[in-house]
C-alpha cells in the first residue's frame, strides 16, 4: 500500500468518523461506479460550494473523474451527510478557466496549489488561472 492510499483510508475514516468536524469543512467523500466494472469506489476530494453548486478540481492525468459522465450516480458524504448528486464535467480549457476562476474567488487559499498568484485584492492572476485551467478538470455536482 502506498502513502497515498494509505492518507486516503485515513481520511475516509476520518470524514465517516464522529470527528469529521476536523476536515470536513473543505473535505469530502465522493462515491461513484467504474464506468467499465460498476463496482464503487470513494475517494476524498476538496471542494467549494458556491450557490448550491460543489466544485472539484483535480488533475487531467488522474483518472478517477472520467467515471462521473453520463448518468452516473455520484454520491458525497458532505460534513456528516450522505447526499446523491448528479455530476458534470469539464475538460475545455475555456469553461475549466472560467469555473476555477469562479473556484478561487470563492477560496483564494488553494490559490497556491494551483500555482495562481493574488493580486492586493485577493484576485486570482487571469493569465495563472488559463496556465491552471490546461492541466485540470472540474467537476461540478448539484443535488439530484
Amino acid at each position: 500500500m502506498n502513502l497515498t492510499n494509505i492518507f486516503n483510508a485515513f481520511m475516509i475514516w476520518l470524514l465517516r468518523s464522529p470527528l469529521h468536524k476536523i476536515a470536513s469543512k473543505n473535505t469530502l467523500l465522493i462515491t461513484f461506479p467504474g464506468h467499465k466494472s460498476g463496482k464503487k469506489y470513494t475517494t476524498p476530494v476538496n471542494y467549494v460550494i458556491d450557490s448550491n453548486v460543489i466544485f472539484i478540481t483535480s488533475l487531467r492525468s488522474r483518472t478517477w473523474w472520467k467515471n462521473l459522465g453520463g448518468d452516473a450516480k455520484i454520491n458525497v458524504h458532505l460534513q456528516g451527510k450522505d447526499l446523491e448528486t448528479n455530476g458534470e464535467v469539464f475538460e475545455d480549457n475555456e469553461t475549466v478557466k472560467e469555473q476555477l476562476m469562479r473556484y478561487l474567488q470563492k477560496a483564494p487559499q488553494y490559490a497556491r496549489y494551483l500555482k495562481v498568484n493574488l493580486d492586493p485584492e485577493g484576485h486570482p492572476n487571469p493569465e495563472n488561472v488559463a496556465q491552471a485551467a490546461k492541466e485540470r478538470v472540474m467537476i461540478l455536482l448539484r443535488s439530484g
